[in-house]
């Protein structure tokens, strides 16, 4: 029988290395499939259209396109930045709506005609951009920037011009047509456009919402006839 002591002693097996941890993926602090300044503006055009400007958040922005936040300060140091973007894309997209409504028109009519015409077009795009569009219509006006001089061509449509500078060409227009008094020019923009907005916004978020689509389109007409006629 063998003694205990002449038995060889095996030597102990090593612990086998633990696998590595799994580690979630790492977010991307650079964006590989185009313009990243560009794809957050979508990202917060998207935002605003489905929550308006209180919608804009630049942390849910850069979510949604896939890069860490810290990757968007390059572009937008602040929520307010990226709101001021969308809101000049918002404005832009306004006056193409604008520019549509007018390209509709026929330029065989006389001019006198067509100055009206070209006024109640933008009346009517502006009214039609409210409704199709009621987030980014919100973000349009939701900073308190003066209007006047502002030739951010970021606001503009095909025309280079922005929804202001189209409602004031078309006022011209009707002085030119001698359907709108020279001394009577001064200050028509605020009144046409507070008429045409405060409608909107009724529509939008007063007691108006629950109109039928036939019902806001005639109230829109009468509008744009009181405005016609009041200048």
């Amino acid at each position: 029988m063998r003694n205990h002591a002449d038995t060889k002693k095996l030597p102990a097996r090593r612990p086998e290395p633990a696998a590595p941890a799994s580690r979630p993926p790492r977010e991307r602090d650079t964006y590989r499939h185009g313009d990243l300044k560009r794809a957050l503006l979508e990202a917060g055009m998207a935002l605003a259209r489905e929550g308006g400007p209180q919608a804009i958040v630049l942390r849910e922005a850069t979510r949604r396109v896939g890069v860490v936040p810290n990757a968007a300060y390059r572009h937008f140091t602040n929520r307010e930045a990226l709101l001021q973007a969308v809101r000049a894309a918002a404005l832009s997209q306004l006056a193409l709506a604008m520019e549509d409504e007018l390209a509709r028109l026929s330029p065989e009519i006389p001019a006198s005609a067509l100055a009206r015409a070209r006024l109640r077009a933008i009346g009517a795009g502006y009214l039609s951009f409210a409704r199709k569009e009621p987030g980014l219509f919100r973000t349009a006006f939701a900073m308190p920037d003066r209007v006047e001089g502002d030739t951010d061509p970021a606001k503009a449509g095909r025309s280079g011009l922005n929804p202001f500078q189209l409602l004031g060409q078309a006022l011209d227009e009707l002085v030119t047509a001698r359907s709108l008094p020279p001394e009577r020019r001064p200050g028509a923009e605020y009144l046409a456009w507070s008429a045409v907005h405060g409608l909107a916004m009724l529509m939008l978020d007063g007691p108006l919402r629950g109109l039928a689509p036939d019902q806001v389109r005639a109230v829109g007409e009468h509008l744009l006839d009181m405005v016609e006629r009041g200048l």
